[in-house]
């Protein structure tokens, strides 16, 4: 099974901005932040298929997971 990463800000750094990335039946977003290399701490905003998600939303095939980091300025 396949899903669409999307990444954004900082995240993107040594990632990419889009990635398409091979899951097992059952992984979460747990699993795909750990392949990463994104701590949750630097997980701000997570969404499934534009909705809210969760770290431990399993994943099905053709799911678009976007991870936005915190954002600070001023």
């Amino acid at each position: 099974m396949e899903i669409k990463v999307r990444l954004f800000a900082t995240l993107r750094e040594n990632r990419g901005k889009e990635l398409m990335i091979k899951i097992a039946n059952g992984d979460t977003v747990n699993q795909i932040i750990a392949e990463l290399n994104i701590e949750k701490e630097e997980v701000a905003i997570l969404l499934i298929n534009g909705r809210d998600g969760l770290l431990d939303t399993p994943l099905k095939e053709g799911d678009v997971v976007s991870i936005f980091p915190p954002v600070g300025g001023g």
